[in-house]
């Protein structure tokens, strides 16, 4: 196991724009905020998604796409460094009209309205390929 102490500089609230790339708003949030690790909780609705489901025999994602209205019931993540960019690394839980959910990496959807709480850590985070699971992972 590899952990440190991390220590908070700010927090911030934001309300993400109807119309903008869900992820991509977190990481505008970052880079605003001057956050280089930072850790996040959002809720609200999107118009369409793709999660990603990670195959652990295969060390492969394979996405999962929604072309229609879901609330995020939940979402949680981290903002760290990947290849000189901020990168959120964001796990979501969506539900349809019938309250069907379904949980994943989140890696595109688009705001339908979202609201985010971020903290912000004082050290930076960075992500390096492991070769065990063949994912990028915190130092």
């Amino acid at each position: 196991m590899h952990y440190r102490a991390v220590d908070a500089t700010s927090e911030y609230v934001a309300r993400l724009e109807t119309g903008a790339e869900w992820r991509a708003e977190i990481e505008t949030l970052a880079e605003e905020v001057e956050a280089e690790a930072a850790w996040f909780t959002a809720l609200g609705a999107v118009q369409d998604a793709e999660l990603w489901f990670y195959d652990q025999e295969e060390c492969e994602y394979y996405p999962i796409a929604f072309d229609e209205p879901l609330e995020v019931a939940s979402c949680v993540g981290n903002v760290s460094w990947l290849e000189d960019d901020r990168f959120a690394h964001t796990h979501a839980v969506l539900s349809d009209d019938e309250g069907t959910t379904y949980a994943g990496h989140l890696n595109e959807a688009t705001v339908w309205a979202g609201e985010v709480h971020m903290r912000v850590f004082e050290e930076p985070l960075e992500r390096e390929y492991d070769e065990t699971t063949e994912l990028d992972l915190w130092l």
